[in-house]
């Protein structure tokens, strides 16, 4: 029985949709379909409920889906035992942005331990400039951040596109009264960390609101935090409109507590980034082969066109 098919069904089984799963396998939702029926015919048992207009499980799929994990698990754990004299072993320095803390970092470090469980993982979060400069220091190994690193001696590559919208507590601000921005210029905008890619990005825009508005760009408050917890709370607080990823408050969002704000223009979106020395050891590789999947995979199960690239 091919393995590879037991993992197709699982990550199917996870996200629910043959394209997210295609997305996250990098292939297409024909060949993961193939995948399926083969596997469906080595087992001698239908695993989706094709009667369905919603995908659905077979009620035998779902008894069999802890045994199918089960292998993939033990899959695993043989191909690392199989690398135990290689070079995926040691202490790992990795370097993130806020931004993949609320995302898809539990997914990725879940996936370290599993597949190097001789990995020692030394995680520090911080803003892009700063963690770049740590790593042109070499004090970290791998990092993930906004935008790439302009370097000979850095590999850059980019993981995922987070678009970025208006939003704000609701009742904050009514979208169907006239002169929404320039309301919205007279509030507190909160952004991430001052000097940031998306900082700088939003100054412009505020400036060019402002100029619309006729409204002197003094009166205009932005205010900058590099923690997004920090941010949610103060929208929770009503003190003013965020220029932010919906993905990190999509609960909120779901829930009608924070709206989405009808404002053009929008925000450009935060390109996420993995940068690394291009001489690095094996070890830094295999975690950024990782970061790939788990961001794919991540990014399958939000919203697909968060994937910028697969490398």
């Amino acid at each position: 029985m091919n393995t590879r098919f037991l993992e197709t069904f699982v990550i199917l089984a996870q996200l629910r949709s043959f394209r997210a799963t295609a997305q996250a396998l990098h292939a297409t939702p024909a060949a993961i379909s193939l995948r399926i029926k083969t596997l469906e015919e080595e087992l001698q048992t239908e695993l989706i409920d094709r009667s369905s207009k919603d995908f659905r499980l077979t009620a035998n799929a779902e008894y069999l889906l802890g045994h199918a994990k089960a292998v993939v698990d033990a899959t695993r754990r043989l191909q690392a035992a199989a690398h135990k004299d290689s070079a995926v072993r040691g202490r790992l320095r990795v370097g993130v942005i806020e931004s993949v803390v609320h995302s898809w970092l539990a997914q990725y470090i879940r996936e370290l331990n599993a597949v190097y469980p001789e990995m020692e993982v030394d995680l520090a979060v911080d803003m892009s400039n700063v963690l770049e400069r740590r790593l042109r220091a070499r004090e970290l190994d791998l990092v993930i951040q906004v935008e790439g690193v302009e370097s000979s001696d850095i590999v850059s590559e980019a993981l995922a596109v987070y678009p970025l919208h208006w939003i704000a507590r609701k009742g904050l601000l009514d979208p169907r009264k006239e002169g929404l921005n320039q309301r919205l210029l007279q509030l507190p905008i909160l952004t991430f960390g001052r000097g940031t890619a998306p900082h700088r990005m939003l100054e412009e825009i505020v400036s060019k609101m402002a100029n619309l508005a006729m409204m002197p760009l003094e009166q205009t408050r932005i205010t900058c935090s590099p923690s997004v917890a920090a941010i949610v709370q103060l929208m929770k607080d009503g003190y003013g409109v965020a220029a932010i990823p919906s993905l990190f408050v999509a609960g909120l969002l779901d829930s009608g507590e924070f709206v989405e704000l009808p404002v053009q223009p929008e925000p450009p979106s935060i390109i996420v980034s993995m940068c690394f020395h291009s001489n690095a050891e094996m070890l830094v590789h295999a975690a950024a082969n990782a970061a790939r999947q788990s961001c794919a995979s991540y990014c399958a199960q939000v919203d697909p066109r968060y994937i910028k690239s697969l490398g």
